[in-house]
């Protein structure tokens, strides 16, 4: 069993893999990463920081790719949703 850490996502804790992207640690909680302008959620699509679909604000940090960061001990999401 991997060890595991606890980050929060819009205020809600979880626990994920250590190891982890924040990207992963959304379809953990089934939680898009922000919404179109037409109100459909957007999450991860090429999943290597070329298409920018997975912006969140990470640490008080907007437009930080999902897909790109490790989760951390501690670490807190928000969605822009």
């Amino acid at each position: 069993m991997p060890e595991t850490l606890t980050l929060t996502v819009n205020g809600q804790q979880l626990q994920v893999p250590s190891g982890a992207t924040v990207a992963v640690a959304l379809n953990i909680l089934g939680q898009p990463c922000r919404t179109s302008v037409s109100g459909q959620p957007r999450g991860p699509l090429c999943a290597m920081g070329i298409c920018y679909e997975c912006r969140v604000t990470i640490n008080g940090i907007a437009n930080r790719l999902a897909c790109q960061v490790l989760c951390t001990p501690g670490m807190e999401v928000q969605t822009i949703v």
